[in-house]
């Protein structure tokens, strides 16, 4: 799980500072990777090896949407939902979180690491030893 603490001017021009969480399960990525033709590792690279910038920017808002939740106050839940999503998209948190993403390659990199399970980042890295090609990090946005 990710937490990122930022700091945006709201509509009233008062300065906030707040926690946000996103979060990607097993299932989800398992779900992600299963509806792509060749996995969603494949479906990124044929995306930066075209240079198809719109559909890139279309997968970073998905990847922030499907992960961003509130942890339930005993910790068991991770809860995501339509208005939540809504709610967090009308936000200037949203607004800086997506310009950072779809700007700098380190970041969206770090990003995706901090949404998946750890043993799932523990994996990717691991294999990004073996073969350095295979990082999001090799890849310039």
């Amino acid at each position: 799980m990710l937490k990122r603490t930022m700091t945006y001017t709201d509509y009233d021009g008062n300065e906030r500072t707040e926690d946000f969480y996103f979060n990607l399960t097993k299932a989800e990525i398992l779900e992600m990777n299963l509806s792509k033709n060749g996995g969603l590792e494949a479906y990124v690279r044929k995306i930066m090896a075209s240079q198809d910038i719109p559909t890139l920017v279309s997968l970073f808002k998905d990847l922030i949407l499907r992960s961003y939740g509130e942890k339930s106050l005993d910790g068991k839940r991770f809860i995501k939902n339509d208005e939540l999503n809504e709610s967090f998209m009308q936000t200037e948190a949203f607004s800086m979180l997506f310009m950072e993403l779809a700007t700098d390659a380190n970041a969206a990199s770090a990003f995706i690491n901090g949404i998946v399970p750890k043993d799932v980042a523990e994996k990717a890295a691991e294999l990004q030893r073996d073969n350095p090609d295979y990082s999001p990090k090799s890849i310039k946005a």
